[in-house]
């Protein structure tokens, strides 16, 4: 493909509201220390750091004055489709990206519209390519004197910050195969750093990639194929005979961390398709990097190491979520823990990946440096991961793995409910990471299909969503300590937490849920301290900022994937109305946050 950046005039629309607040000139550029260390106050990307621990550390909210949170102002978002936003903060703007690429930036005190950005989309050929558009989350980044934007048309445009109007345009992939942007870039020294999706559609085989672009044209530098690497014979030889243009899957539909230390990101790459390996035709082989954590060089984009979290994935349970960078000592010390590597030396504190990558549940710290997994745990109940080699590889339960294509099996960990999109969040105050979770089964059927254009390859029936064995319900929110594996606490409840998590240093960690509850809990104890009833389902990536010395804490609202699925479980669920795309800020009255 000829990859080129082009200047954006009559494709884009952009409107400029003046604003009460938002002395645009005062706006600074945000720099690679920035980056690398963002003022306490300041929110610049998804997480707020390269590390993705999703941890402020503001502290004027706290536990003694959680209680005292009051609405400040909330603002109608004018999309439709599932709400998974990621506000950003910079000098007292607020930078909200969506769904269908459309960006806004607000007056971080009181709402006001500053500007607004909107995408020209294309028409989609295809229900699911369609919907790929509606499935956009977290999808701009803070750089220089630009906001970045990633696009549903696989594109990725420059924005001036101050003024919203398009600098430039790079097209990055060829949107009328399938790919597609779900998911938003991290910028590091002059490097754009993305993930591409859509490598489910029919017209995308080859596979999908992570991308190195240059911050200031767009000129793509390197990539890496998620499912197809010569340099090293395992990858090839795990697809079995397939060719690599018959490959599909391995969608990067999450955005990656970054080490500063080793000049290295760390990436998670999704299922192999047809989700069925009778159908998709890799009977016994492993479909690399499928579910896998790929360590890559951030200048050159070399591969350094990888570890696969489930190989000969039968079941649609991609291991593609949030990687989180943490410095801790290893000392498992719980009964649940189901491996913990002869190498981890007491005492000493290792560079750490923290994921619960999959669907299924199952935790993984891995070590920075070689990738050898430390210890891993189940929380919730899962039964597709059977255990793990001594050298630490996930071994998969290939009972469960439908040998014809009529063959139904029972998997429990995943589809539709598990572990989703929405982050978890880590607080270096407890030592303890913090996430959303839905515990069920159902019963899978290959089930071959047409390639159509624009359509979905999956190739495979689910039956209803049910609990899990001894459970009556699938709303769960975890925290499990990062050295001992110890679950420290554990919420059960019918409604599912369909949002990320937020930590800060005031002992705080927020989460939303289904039924409308945004809830701040004690870390350490998991004590509810403050919930608040919002208009519809609670969903997007909760974050705080600060101005003028002022607190205030964000989360949006909307519809939600998980959210139908949940009513096969628990039908009380049905009478939340799922609309409503909201933005909805809180803080402290003033009285209280000058103390």
């Amino acid at each position: 493909m000829n990859f080129k950046t082009l200047a954006l005039a009559a494709a884009i629309s952009a409107t400029f509201v003046p604003a009460a607040f938002a002395d645009m000139a005062a706006y600074r550029p945000v720099t690679d220390a920035n980056v690398l260390n963002p003022e306490a106050g300041e929110w610049l990307m998804w997480r707020r750091t390269v590390d993705n621990q999703a941890y402020s550390p503001l502290e004027q909210v706290n536990t003694k004055n959680v209680g005292e949170l009051r609405m400040e102002w909330s603002w109608s978002l004018p999309v439709g489709g599932l709400t998974e936003v990621a506000p950003l903060v910079r000098d007292g703007v607020m930078f909200v990206g969506m769904n269908q690429a459309v960006v806004q930036a607000l007056d971080a005190t009181n709402g006001n519209l500053i500007w607004e950005y909107k995408h020209k989309n294309p028409e989609w050929t295809g229900g699911y390519h369609a919907s790929q558009a509606d499935r956009q989350r977290n999808n701009i980044v803070l750089y220089k004197d630009k906001v970045y934007l990633t696009t549903p048309d696989a594109k990725i445009v420059a924005l001036d910050a101050k003024t919203g109007k398009s600098l430039w345009e790079s097209q990055v992939a060829d949107w009328k195969k399938g790919f597609s942007y779900t998911a938003g870039a991290m910028i590091v020294n002059g490097l754009i750093y993305t993930g591409m999706s859509g490598c489910s559609i029919a017209d995308t085989g080859g596979g999908c990639f992570i991308m190195a672009h240059d911050a200031e044209t767009g000129k793509e530098v390197w990539r890496v194929n998620t499912l197809s690497d010569l340099t090293r014979k395992e990858v090839e030889a795990s697809w079995n005979g397939i060719p690599p243009e018959n490959r599909y899957g391995g969608s990067a539909w999450i955005t990656g961390a970054y080490d500063a230390k080793r000049d290295t990101l760390f990436w998670g790459v999704g299922m192999p398709i047809p989700w069925a390996e009778s159908v998709r035709g890799t009977t016994g082989g492993a479909t690399l990097y499928t579910n896998s954590t790929l360590a890559i060089d951030a200048k050159t984009g070399k591969v350094k190491w990888y570890y696969q979290h489930l190989g000969r994935d039968d079941w649609d349970l991609d291991s593609v979520f949030e990687r989180v960078l943490v410095e801790s000592e290893i000392a498992p010390e719980a009964k649940e823990v189901r491996y913990m590597s002869a190498k981890v030396k007491p005492g000493k504190k290792y560079d750490v990946i923290v994921t619960v990558p999959g669907k299924y549940g199952t935790a993984f710290v891995l070590d920075r440096d070689s990738g050898d997994l430390l210890w891993a745990r189940d929380t919730a109940y899962q039964n597709v991961v059977k255990g793990f080699t001594k050298d630490g590889k996930s071994i998969p339960n290939v009972d469960l793995i439908s040998k014809t294509i009529d063959q139904t099996v029972h998997v429990c960990g995943g589809r539709s409910l598990g572990k989703l999109w929405q982050a978890g969040a880590y607080s270096p105050k407890t030592n303890s990471f913090y996430f959303p979770m839905a515990e069920s089964c159902r019963d899978l059927t290959p089930n071959p299909g047409e390639y159509v254009t624009g359509g979905a390859l999956g190739f495979q029936k689910s039956g209803p969503a049910q609990a899990a064995p001894g459970e009556t319900n699938t709303g769960r929110f975890y925290a499990f300590n990062v050295k001992t594996g110890k679950m420290e606490w554990v919420k059960k409840q019918a409604a599912l937490f369909t949002s990320s998590a937020l930590t800060t240093a005031g002992d705080l960690v927020f989460v939303g849920d289904s039924m409308r509850n945004f809830t701040a809990f004690e870390q350490a104890s998991g004590k509810l301290l403050w919930n608040s009833k919002l208009n519809t389902s609670v969903s997007g990536n909760p974050m705080t900022y600060s101005v003028n010395g002022k607190q205030y804490i964000a989360i949006t609202t909307g519809p939600h994937a998980q959210t139908p699925t949940a009513v096969a479980v628990n039908p009380e669920l049905k009478n939340v109305n799922d609309n409503g795309h909201s933005l909805f800020v809180f803080a402290l009255p003033d009285a209280k946050a000058a103390k």
